[in-house]
């Protein structure tokens, strides 16, 4: 670099160069070889070991990801003008790929759209935040006011934004867990975290304080729509259901009958609540039980009282699997999912093949889907493509 620069530098080793020349935006301690005096969560510049320039990003004196890039661009200036720009192409962006479907989307999705660290959704009215790095977590107070004006511009509501800091993962960037509302000078602060949104025609109680994540899970939006297809007329078992989207997808979607399982009670509470505000109470049961041991239970019942199995599990992927598997009728339908990153595609697909092959069955497949694309994939960061979701027929 010619130019005298005025961040500091990070030189990383020749793995690490090629890892930021493949376009991945994180430096991992293990890759950096010098490193100038930085602030914690400030911008510093990251070269080669020749002293060539590779990008510009957060630093993070505590995490293993010791850098997480924001540009490639040595003229960027990270001033205001920066971050708006960053936060109109995001919002253009769901605009292009969602269309009028933004009552309740993933406005921001970290590295995915150029904020490492930062989760932004959307529902009806609230706007709920996830920041993981002490970058973000820097800026945030000039940031989240800009990202508040630009929605209210292109008019739409937002009451208040909420921010849902309470995740353990923070620690691992020297930050503290936490929750509550943050503070905007043009809106009062809310006096309810509750909202309600409306998603492919379904009603939704949403708590953006105490529901999972960040009140609600948006990625699996259109794949709820593809089982609400493939649901008339069918006996439907929502396994892991736990506020009863996919469930009530199916009723919607005409199924026979649905019934919604989930291990939590207070879960199972609040699927009955969103049934009844959508009126389908009278073609669904709710049942509090394991499934790993309801599936079972119902196999040694020598009967197939469902020809639909819907699993969204979060461990156990071959046992639960298996066992849908064997509960099905020939001829029956299945549905899939895995949203861990470490899960990857090919490891899924494999275990989905031996599953089968355990139970006898053959899979044919109908679809495979990912998130909805207001979570989008990087071809070049592979942790921003994590949800793996299959249709098929059990033949």
């Amino acid at each position: 670099m010619k130019a005298e620069r005025e961040f500091p530098k990070i030189t990383v080793s020749d793995k690490g160069a090629r890892w930021l020349g493949e376009g991945h935006p994180w430096v991992y301690e293990s890759d950096v070889r010098a490193c100038a005096p930085c602030e914690n969560g400030a911008l510093a510049d990251v070269v080669s070991e020749k002293g060539r320039y590779l990008g510009t990003g957060f630093f993070s004196e505590k995490s293993k990801i010791r850098v997480r890039l924001l540009s490639r661009n040595a003229n960027e200036r990270f001033d205001e003008a920066f971050w708006r720009r960053r936060l109109r192409y995001a919002w253009d962006y769901r605009k292009a790929v969602m269309g009028d479907d933004l009552d309740c989307c993933r406005v921001i999705f970290g590295e995915a759209d150029g904020f490492p660290g930062l989760t932004v959704d959307k529902f009806h009215d609230l706007l709920v935040t996830q920041t993981l790095s002490v970058g973000m977590e820097r800026v945030k107070e000039r940031l989240f006011p800009m990202l508040v004006e630009m929605l209210r511009e292109d008019g739409q509501e937002v009451r208040g934004l909420y921010e849902r800091n309470d995740v353990a993962i923070r620690a691992l960037e020297g930050m503290e867990q936490g929750k509550g509302w943050f503070a905007l000078a043009l809106l009062p602060t809310p006096e309810s975290p509750l909202t309600e949104i409306c998603e492919n025609g379904i009603y939704y109680a949403v708590d953006v304080e105490n529901g999972q994540k960040t009140g609600f899970f948006l990625d699996q939006k259109y794949n709820r729509l593809a089982v609400a297809k493939l649901a008339r007329g069918r006996r439907v078992l929502d396994c892991f259901t736990h506020t009863g989207s996919f469930a009530l997808n199916a009723a919607k979607g005409g199924a026979a009958h649905v019934t919604a399982v989930d291990v939590s009670e207070s879960a199972i509470e609040m699927a009955k609540r969103n049934a009844a505000r959508n009126g389908l109470l009278d073609r669904m049961d709710f049942l509090t039980a394991d499934v790993f041991d309801l599936l079972p239970a119902l196999e040694k019942q020598g009967k197939a009282p469902y020809d639909f199995i819907i699993l969204d599990p979060g461990r156990g992927y071959k046992e639960i699997n298996y066992r849908a598997l064997r509960l099905l009728p020939r001829g029956g339908y299945f549905a899939t999912a895995s949203c861990s990153h470490f899960m990857e595609d090919g490891l899924f697909r494999k275990m989905l093949r031996e599953a089968a092959r355990d139970a006898g069955v053959e899979l044919r497949q109908i679809e495979a889907r990912q998130q909805a694309p207001d979570h989008p994939i990087l071809w070049n960061v592979p942790e921003t493509d994590y949800l793996k979701f299959y249709l098929f027929q059990v033949v």
